[in-house]
């Protein structure tokens, strides 16, 4: 009963997920596969800009913007995900400071010039590229990126580990949940290194039942027929004008990085 429930949550969770935002835009209605193209083709873009062509990357913004306000994706949902990037801010800063070569003085500090570059380059780009990737994620259904990147033919195993990941993210924070509170019922709470102990445990036990449910869930999937592949229930198709519409942006970005290489 235990592995007809795993895997019927498995593969009967839902399909949003926390990045999601529901629509009915021109966006959203998108194939996945179409999108997941679209985005990865503007990364590429984008990232062969060169960095000195600091107004062309302000334009690749404004088409971003444009995408969004397409999608009716409000400007305060996708700059507070966003923050997903600090650590790479972080890393960038530091790069004027500790980079060789020549130096230019700002507010009468020493600043690498190759430096400042480097930091310009990722923060211009990786934001960009954050930026494209959450608003994927904000148009489309966690179980229609899976089925799209099995569409462009991605290597089916990475694509049924990555369902599974996902899937199984929340049952494994639902179950670390349910032990702390297990816990704290108990008067427990973690205040020190004589502590540890009981934590360790725990993660040994969290562990221990990941594995069994894995077990179990493996075992349901191959008792009705699995061969290492995943049946494709909704084989989604993509017209003319489904892919032309996506093609907009990475063409839009393209002839602006041509402009970038030339100007």
């Amino acid at each position: 009963m235990g592995a007809d429930g795993g895997t019927s949550h498995a593969f009967s969770s839902g399909g949003a997920h926390k990045l999601y935002r529901h629509g009915h835009s021109p966006v959203h209605a998108l194939p996945a596969h179409c999108k997941i193209a679209a985005v990865f083709c503007f990364v590429l873009v984008v990232v062969s800009t060169p960095r000195e062509a600091v107004w062309a990357f302000g334009l690749y913004a404004l088409l971003l913007a444009s995408a969004a306000a397409a999608a009716r994706v409000p400007a305060g949902f996708l700059l507070k995900r966003l923050l997903i990037e600090v650590p790479f801010v972080a890393f960038a800063v530091l790069m004027p400071f500790v980079a060789e070569g020549p130096r230019v003085h700002v507010a009468g500090v020493g600043l690498s010039v190759s430096g400042l570059w480097g930091a310009w380059n990722i923060l211009a780009k990786g934001t960009l590229g954050v930026a494209a990737s959450v608003l994927l994620a904000s148009t489309t259904e966690l179980r229609e990126l899976l089925l799209g990147l099995q569409r462009l033919r991605m290597p089916p195993l990475l694509v049924q580990i990555a369902s599974f990941m996902i899937r199984y993210g929340d049952v494994i924070t639902d179950e670390m949940r349910r032990m702390r509170i297990a816990r704290l019922s108990r008067g427990f709470e973690a205040r020190g290194v004589r502590h540890w102990g009981v934590l360790a445990k725990s993660a040994g036990a969290l562990f221990i039942r990941s594995y069994e449910r894995g077990e179990r869930v493996h075992l349901a999937m191959v008792s009705r027929g699995y061969t290492g592949t995943m049946p494709v229930i909704d084989a989604t198709t993509a017209t003319r004008t489904q892919w032309t519409r996506a093609a907009v942006l990475p063409l839009a970005a393209l002839a602006v990085c041509l402009l970038g290489w030339t100007l």
